[in-house]
């Protein structure tokens, strides 16, 4: 029997191993280019990050209950497209417009919800519906044609709040001290892992599963529309392209930060917040080589799916490692499973 703090500290480094990923890449990159590793350097990836990291989030809410939603580069673009289409150019003030834009996510991920709890279609094919449904629509809306904000939105991106973080950053780092508070500190935090791990277990608990799974999809709606409304401000215009395949990278992130594509593991700190990183510091890093550009999307495919087999063993051998605990802790257990 291995003995119980040798198996914790297996654990412990099993749900470690994306923090470490991290590391050893960005030490790498340092080693390969010194001027990578520097202030400058991470607060760009960091800033960069801010959007995806946000979309994350809310992506991880749903991947916790093992669902997907691929609408949420569509709902990024149709979400500006009504904040600055309509609203900022009928002269509304940008109070109403971010409103406005917040209310498409709602509106998209309550339309998710509802295909998916109440008319039984797997989400895999509603959000992949919702992708080309939404991006259409924006592309009508805009008639294909980009969309320039007033200079007093891209200040917005570029405003430090106490003259030293960027406001992008503030942003993203408050949805995840609120995420992390939910998904650790509250009785709906509790029920997303636990339907997640097992939805007849948790239904016949007295978990609401329909309204459970309903909620993180309007979350990761809403939270899909305030990446969009940070990536604006940072690039002060939307063409027709934009937003498009984030889905992917907003799921990698999560993959990335350890969140199982299997549901009920994972965390929004340091999981996602790591696996956000991933996607700018990758880039950052190539970049910094000077690897070719034609060769950039390649590597971070081949990192990509290196991350996805990682995650596919750590999560054996976590499983692996919970059953043997579980018998170390209990003897009698032990026993009766032995007779």
């Amino acid at each position: 029997m291995i003995p119980r703090t040798k198996e914790q500290a297996e654990i412990a480094a099993l749900r470690s191993a994306p923090f470490i990923l991290f590391a050893v890449l960005f030490l790498l990159f340092g080693l390969l280019e010194p001027k990578f590793i520097s202030p400058a350097t991470f607060t760009n990836i960091v800033t960069q990050a801010s959007y995806i990291g946000i979309m994350a989030v809310g992506m991880t809410f749903v991947l916790l209950v093992a669902g997907i939603d691929l609408s949420v580069g569509s709902v990024m673009y149709l979400s500006a497209t009504v904040g600055g289409g309509w609203l900022l150019a009928d002269g509304f003030p940008i109070p109403v417009a971010v409103a406005g834009a917040l209310l498409v996510g709602l509106a998209v991920g309550t339309v998710n919800a509802f295909l998916i709890t109440k008319v039984g279609v797997i989400a895999f094919l509603t959000t992949l519906a919702m992708l080309v449904v939404v991006r259409g629509l924006a592309l009508t809306i805009t008639k294909s044609e980009a969309i320039t904000f007033p200079d007093e939105i891209t200040r917005l991106g570029s405003t430090r709040i106490l003259g030293l973080i960027p406001a992008p950053i503030v942003i993203f780092l408050s949805v995840v001290v609120v995420g992390h508070i939910v998904l650790t500190r509250t009785a709906f935090g509790r029920q997303v892992y636990a339907v997640g791990n097992d939805k007849e277990a948790a239904s016949k608990a007295g978990i609401n599963v329909g309204r459970l799974i309903a909620s993180v999809y309007i979350v990761c709606g809403v939270l899909a529309s305030l990446g969009g409304i940070v990536n604006v401000v940072q690039l002060g215009s939307v063409h027709p392209s934009f937003g498009e395949g984030i889905e992917f990278d907003v799921i990698a992130a999560c993959v990335l930060g350890g969140v199982s594509l299997f549901g009920g593991r994972g965390s929004v700190f340091p999981g996602a917040v790591i696996g956000a990183l991933f996607v700018p510091m990758i880039n950052a890093g190539l970049q910094a080589i000077d690897v070719e550009i034609y060769l950039r999307a390649p590597a971070f495919a081949v990192v990509i799916f290196i991350a996805v087999l990682m995650d596919s063993l750590r999560n054996r051998q976590l499983a692996k490692l919970s059953r043997r605990y579980i018998r170390v802790e209990n003897p009698s257990l032990e026993q009766a499973t032995a007779s």
